[in-house]
């Protein structure tokens, strides 16, 4: 596979995970259970690596055709 191929799978399963932690804090919010602090911070990973990934995907055209001229 080419990286951009393992780019995009990272990105989509990062997204995923992403969403999953963000129900998780909220469910546990609306179940009137107040989660320790650090439970606040566990999004902050996977955003991370969302925002690296999606700034690559997003530079890919842009690089393509700067390559081309």
């Amino acid at each position: 596979m080419s990286w951009n191929i393992w780019i995009r799978q990272i990105h989509r399963w990062t997204s995923i995970l992403f969403v999953a932690v963000v129900i998780l804090i909220f469910a546990l919010l609306g179940a009137g259970r107040e989660p320790a602090s650090w439970v606040y911070l566990l999004p902050l990973l996977p955003l991370a690596l969302l925002a690296l990934t999606g700034l690559y995907l997003f530079a890919l055209p842009y690089a393509a055709r700067w390559r081309r001229a």
